[in-house]
């Protein structure tokens, strides 16, 4: 990235992802200075500070934003903990957010840090990294003539552990990967969520459902099935984690490795990080203030969220349908 303006960033969560992914990035990048660290457990705060030479070191993000002067803020805490305002506060003053997924656990918290954003124009996005992965947008490339009729998406991994009362936070991989398979749907596709019927499989040992699986209408017409399996078993070889289906084919999209269109490998994927050029294409959008490179912004995001959220919500009513957008309103 070439330099210019200096982009002072503050960081409001230090755990895995922000050590792990964000922080390194922000690092790597020209003309970043990561001004303040903060997190509600003081030694993670303090241990992301002294790895990556940030300065401010807080447990409160209030008082981060009353005591430090930045541009942007990476907001990397769970979900659950974004009722705080930090973000609503953050955007007020014209600071603009990259925003974790899921948003948030609730359709009116996503709609008050929206609307903070809309009020002050600064800009927004959420962590949908793999919108950038090139074989992501190679699948889109190769449905933009194709009429989609039925879109599948499934993974299946480890039992659930016991949760207690951050389940839906924590440990359910229909919070932690939901939102990114409804959201690489949409992008692809080109489609959104209408309704939604969802179920779930619970055994009285797990507070997780042991499956889930959620039944969307899509704006065109067509139908999608996304099905998350917690049994303890893995997706048998070769299952394809997206197909799309489409009048006189398919196209399956097996992971990040490679793309089978009507039984053909028609695109090998390549190692790439998407979580580097998200962190850097929303640098150069502030830096620029030209917010068409970045694929989503936070408003998008929101079409995302509410499915997921929508979904759980009838899952817990045994399957009650869902209008989705009378959810999003609600």
């Amino acid at each position: 990235m070439d330099g210019g303006k200096t982009i002072k960033v503050g960081v409001y969560g230090a755990g895995g992802h922000s050590r792990g992914k964000h922080l390194p990035d922000l690092k790597q990048l020209d003309g970043v200075d990561v001004v303040a660290v903060c997190d509600i457990n003081e030694e993670s705060a303090r241990r992301a500070a002294a790895k990556f030479d940030i300065p401010g070191v807080y447990t409160d993000g209030h008082r981060m934003l009353e005591n430090e002067e930045f541009d942007a803020l990476w907001s990397i805490v769970p979900a659950v903990a974004r009722n705080d305002n930090v973000e609503v506060a953050a955007a007020e003053r014209g600071i603009h957010l990259f925003v974790e997924k899921p948003q948030a656990l609730d359709m009116a918290t996503a709609w008050r840090i929206d609307a903070a954003l809309q009020g002050s124009g600064a800009l927004g996005t959420v962590c949908f990294r793999e919108r950038y992965r090139p074989i992501f947008r190679q699948v889109k490339h190769l449905l933009e003539d194709k009429e989609i009729v039925h879109i599948r998406y499934q993974q299946a991994g480890a039992r659930p552990g016991k949760e207690l009362d951050r389940g839906i936070e924590l440990g359910s991989t229909f919070m932690g990967w939901g939102p990114h398979a409804v959201d690489y749907a949409r992008y692809m596709s080109g489609l959104d969520m209408v309704r939604v019927q969802a179920f779930g499989c619970y055994e009285d040992q797990y507070d997780l459902p042991l499956s889930t699986s959620c039944n969307f209408l899509m704006s065109n017409g067509a139908t999608m099935n996304m099905t998350f399996v917690a049994a303890g078993a893995e997706s048998p070889p070769g299952e394809p984690y997206f197909l799309f289906y489409y009048e006189g084919g398919y196209v399956g999209l097996h992971n990040y490795t490679y793309i089978d269109m009507n039984g053909k490998n028609v695109y090998q994927g390549e190692k790439y990080d998407p979580w580097y050029e998200l962190d850097r294409v929303f640098v150069e959008s502030i830096r620029s203030g030209d917010a068409g490179q970045l694929l989503n912004d936070y408003r998008d995001g929101l079409y995302s969220l509410a499915p997921v959220l929508a979904g759980w919500e009838s899952a817990r009513q045994q399957g009650r349908p869902i209008d989705i957008a009378s959810f999003m309103s609600a």
